[in-house]
């Protein structure tokens, strides 16, 4: 049978005295809960079961309303409900609100088996077709779109230590990848059917960052009405990925040592601690030997983390990349915006191979989808090529032609010009934002649908190649 963690919900103890004797034989890890509101507080504990057997005639909190929340806070968590004969009508509504299975007792052995092995198999299924539902919406690759051989040997050295089970530091600048490396050494890992869970350490403030890595405990603060897991719960089994960790506080770099050395986390207000059974891995665009030299980042935990650094280099030194990058979001994008392109052409491309792509992967995507969703307003592509030098996030080149136009302009006309762009630009996100449906995105820009066709048709015929 496929091992798992279940939880047995049962008011009589002879029940679930026999029901943990018999899963610890199949090799099954038993929690056991004698009402609901026990229940209740055994799914939030980690490890979190993977089945719930559930009687449905509970003390207190019903099994009925156990099951709703269940089917709220864990939608994928299989249940199989427990009923005495007669109850019919209550079995039939537990299975239309969300049941896996049901058993009538008295059950024999090898029902409970089969009805266990049902519940395991199609889990794993749903698990499967989610999944892959998942990377056909992002678009993820198997591995990543590699062609330059700085990217072709960090994809071997990602495949080698997938399976270490060591925290990665992942380095590079914003948009080269990084969060793509991630994901593709939790998919390579033995740990690629448990969660991969995502912290953007310099999202959130410091006091709600660490709510959110550890959870807290109902009571724990003016506000926490309820417990609350956190992300190290939600990546047991998994990988989690600590996003910019280099924007972590001091007060949070010392809770994150912790769980680095002793495996332990505790969350707000809980008097016990929890297990960590996550693989961690980092990411940052800082430097972090620097930002330990200045005493910003605890030297401890840098060398916890640094067992295994790899540094993603920008697109700018990895050109042959550039090719490969945009065939495939041509073909994610293409039939998303309904675009007849089907592949760059040879100019366009050329001209990308040649920019310096200051913003890296993430500006070639939008680049790429800018020019299908509008072909014909090349000039708004970035396509000039940066000098050497020039910082990778600063503003584009200004050519010598650019500057003696712009001297010969007045400031109003100037003013006018970075007006139009401005709005152009605005309308392009919007576009993008609603899939290219103008009469959402005019509803959106708070104009008529007639006003926008216009300038459409204006910036269209004013574009590069139209008289």
């Amino acid at each position: 049978m496929t091992q798992g963690r279940i939880l047995v919900v049962d008011d009589d103890e002879s029940v679930r005295r026999f029901l943990a004797t018999l899963l610890t034989s199949l090799g099954h890890e038993v929690a056991c809960a004698e009402s609901g509101e026990q229940a209740l507080l055994r799914l939030e504990e980690a490890p979190r079961p993977g089945l719930v057997l559930l009687d449905l005639i509970l003390p207190g909190i019903g099994g009925l309303e156990v099951l709703d929340h269940i089917r709220g806070s864990q939608p994928s968590l299989p249940v199989i409900v427990l009923s005495t004969v007669g109850r019919l009508k209550t079995v039939v509504d537990a299975v239309k609100r969300g049941a896996s299975d049901y058993l009538t007792k008295p059950f024999g052995e090898q029902e409970l088996e089969l009805a266990i092995r049902n519940a395991f198999e199609k889990q794993s299924l749903q698990d499967e077709v989610r999944n892959l539902r998942r990377r056909l919406a992002t678009g993820a690759a198997d591995e990543p779109v590699s062609g330059s051989g700085a990217m072709l040997h960090i994809r071997e050295v990602a495949r080698q230590v997938a399976d270490t089970d060591a925290p990665v530091l992942i380095t590079g600048e914003s948009g080269v990848g990084k969060e793509v490396l991630a994901r593709f050494i939790h998919a390579q890992s033995g740990r690629q059917d448990g969660p991969f869970v995502k912290v953007n350490c310099a999202a959130l403030p410091q006091e709600l960052l660490e709510s959110e890595l550890f959870g807290y405990e109902r009571g724990a603060f003016s506000g926490a009405l309820r417990d609350k897991p956190g992300k190290f719960e939600l990546a047991h089994h998994g990988s989690i990925l600590l996003d910019e960790i280099g924007e972590m506080s001091p007060h949070l770099q010392a809770k994150l040592l912790h769980v680095l050395q002793d495996g332990e986390y505790s969350r707000l207000g809980a008097r016990r601690p929890l297990s960590a059974d996550a693989r961690i891995l980092a990411t940052t665009n800082a430097r972090l030997a620097e930002a330990v030299a200045a005493g910003r980042f605890r030297e401890d935990l840098y060398f916890r983390l640094d067992v295994i650094r790899i540094e993603v280099p920008p697109l700018r030194e990895r050109r042959p990349d550039i090719p490969l990058l945009c065939e495939h979001f041509v073909r994610f994008y293409a039939d998303k915006y309904k675009s007849a392109v089907r592949a760059l052409p040879p100019d366009v491309l050329e001209a990308f191979v040649a920019y310096d792509w200051p913003g890296n992967v993430r500006e070639l995507e939008n680049a790429v989808r800018r020019y299908l969703i509008l072909p014909s307003l090349q000039g708004s592509l970035p396509v000039r090529p940066a000098p050497a030098g020039a910082p990778a996030d600063g503003p584009g080149p200004v050519t010598a032609t650019a500057a003696g136009a712009a001297a010969s302009l007045s400031l109003r006309a100037v003013a006018a010009r970075a007006a139009e762009e401005a709005e152009r630009d605005l309308v392009h996100r919007v576009l993008e934002d609603t899939r290219w449906n103008r009469r959402e995105a005019s509803r959106r820009l708070k104009i008529s649908y007639k006003a926008l066709l216009n300038k459409l048709k204006k910036w269209e015929s004013a574009s590069p190649g139209k008289e």
